[in-house]
């Protein structure tokens, strides 16, 4: 159980459980998003079952996409650090498939539309709050991290 102190100091006693079987995957993502989002920079888009999210962390733009709600729905966070074509093409190719392999986690570098993206992806079957929550911080951190130091040294252009 979970306790919870109003402003009143009672005490209110939820299950362990509550959050991840009282809300849906939309209101988590909206819970991370509005944590992470700066500048309230966060805007979103929603069009029958789909949902689309942006916003704002540092120096990069943030995606997330969710399909709908059932098991075979998609959760899918992205963002671009580096536009293409670079100096270096091939030294930026082999230091992003050496980040992929230990330094990414559950993300990866990835190329589209002739850019180079952090992005990670699963389906929302067996999703919980926390790894929606990792998902998105991951996504957000890595970009972050790594978008200018990308750009510096293989040449590639801003993506603002």
């Amino acid at each position: 159980m979970t306790n919870l102190t109003s402003e009143s100091t009672q005490q209110i006693t939820l299950p362990d459980d509550y959050i991840a079987t009282t809300s849906t995957h939309h209101d988590v993502i909206e819970t991370v998003i509005s944590s992470l989002a700066e500048n309230e920079s966060a805007m979103v888009h929603h069009d029958g079952q789909e949902y689309f999210w942006k916003f704002n962390y540092g120096s990069v733009e943030v995606f997330v996409q969710l399909t709908g709600e059932t098991d075979d729905d998609l959760l899918t966070v992205w963002s671009a650090v580096l536009k293409l074509p670079a100096t270096d093409e091939l030294g930026l190719m082999k230091k992003l498939l050496t980040m992929n392999w230990g330094e990414t986690l559950e993300t990866r570098f990835a190329i589209m539309n002739d850019k180079v993206v952090v992005l990670t992806q699963r389906t929302v079957a067996d999703l919980s709050p926390e790894e929606i929550s990792r998902a998105i911080t991951l996504v957000a951190t890595i970009a972050d991290d790594n978008d200018e130091l990308l750009q510096q040294q293989f040449g590639g252009n801003s993506i603002s």
